[in-house]
């Protein structure tokens, strides 16, 4: 068996442990048909035949066909697949057995620990890391809640993409997920939370990533603190937020009409309001989506904190800040933001003096596993982090 983890839907099997989880719970599986599992995801390249499998799998035993027959229906009882609905493993007639769910493989040791540390002013954060290779710091964005992120689509690719051969650190911000639930939401107890994990963390100077509404932060954090940020990377990223935006009081009255139906969407049931929410976020994905991520909100703070994070999103605003930023920067975005729009990753790179801006074609505001942009945007960030001193 290898020695890496598999991520696959809300799976993770570890080969080596000798285990399979389900959003993090044990499920519990024969060793044959575990074997069968790790087998089959560990050649996911290629149809596995009957025969490959029964002397991988059984070895020298007298056994007949029948037994990778009964094997297969045991594992896809397992994992919640069919004969007919084949989501994880494809039967080829003639050719064998394939497993074809999009799967992401982490170096064993990759486990991600969730530990808790203190701000200067005593709020209790939650942050999580990675174990190994350089470091990439991600700052919070919107509501997150780290011990969820693993197992929901909409941001397994994130971690696992981010986590690749890097020691990945994020955290939830004051107020949201597992930290403390804290009603004050200014730009400098942010860079406090920050502040905190980068100690906890034992960090003196790292690359820092901010996406949507955590770039703003991260610019905040790059021109307070130079001496720690060596690379700052921003996604889907603006320097001032819609009301602080606003030139003239058409826009004022749009942007105050945006936060308003966003905010009754937040704490009603009413689904044309949550979709109005969740289509300025995946305006390029099905309606499912959308969903998975009003829920993902839901759980991940509460209905009156949520609006004071809205509320001051709106109305921040970094722009001189983001002049002051002096380490190298990398600003990508889709054209076709309906949250941000493109206008402002060009404000950012305008406005940042060493900076390059790179363009995706996508309507997505956070960039999705199936979409062309999102290995184009992770290809950008190797890059990018790979010209730093003393990377490779």
């Amino acid at each position: 068996m290898g020695s890496s983890i598999y991520r696959f839907g809300p799976f993770e099997l570890d080969p080596t442990g000798g285990q399979l989880c389900r959003n993090g719970q044990p499920v519990r599986l024969g060793s044959r048909t575990l074997a069968l599992l790790c087998h089959l995801v560990e050649h996911r390249d290629r149809p596995v035949s009957s025969k490959e499998l029964l002397r991988a799998v059984w070895g020298d035993e007298s056994v007949t066909g029948a037994a990778v027959t009964t094997g297969l229906y045991a594992l896809r009882s397992a994992i919640g697949d069919t004969g007919r609905q084949q989501r994880f493993i494809r039967t080829f007639p003639g050719r064998g057995y394939r497993f074809i769910a999009s799967t992401w493989a982490l170096p064993a040791g990759s486990r991600d620990i969730i530990q808790f540390c203190r701000t200067a002013d005593g709020t209790r954060i939650a942050w999580a890391a990675t174990s190994s290779g350089p470091p990439l710091v991600k700052t919070a964005n919107w509501m997150s809640r780290i011990d969820l992120e693993r197992t929901t689509s909409l941001f397994t690719h994130w971690f696992e993409g981010l986590a690749r051969g890097r020691r990945y650190i994020r955290y939830d911000e004051r107020g949201c997920g597992l930290s403390d639930q804290t009603s004050g939401f200014t730009l400098d107890e942010w860079i406090e939370d920050l502040d905190a994990v980068v100690d906890a963390a034992g960090l003196d100077r790292f690359p820092l990533l901010g996406v949507s509404h955590g770039g703003a932060l991260a610019v905040a954090y790059a021109a307070h603190r130079p001496h720690r940020v060596s690379r700052l990377v921003l996604n889907a990223a603006v320097a001032r937020g819609r009301l602080a935006r606003a030139d003239e009081d058409a826009d004022t009255d749009a942007a105050d009409l945006d936060l308003k139906i966003s905010l009754t969407g937040w704490d009603t049931h009413d689904r044309s309001y949550q979709r109005f929410l969740s289509t300025q976020f995946f305006a390029g994905s099905p309606p499912e989506q959308g969903d998975e991520f009003i829920s993902f909100l839901r759980r991940s703070v509460s209905a009156d904190n949520g609006a004071r994070f809205l509320e001051a999103f709106s109305r921040i605003d970094v722009a001189d800040l983001a002049r002051q930023v002096r380490c190298p920067t990398l600003v990508t975005h889709s054209r076709d933001d309906p949250r941000n729009p493109v206008s402002q990753a060009m404000e950012l790179a305008e406005l940042i003096p060493d900076s390059r801006l790179v363009l995706f074609d996508g309507r997505n505001h956070l960039l999705t596993a199936g979409e062309p942009a999102w290995p184009a945007f992770l290809a950008e960030l190797d890059a990018f982090l790979a010209e730093e001193p003393g990377s490779g």
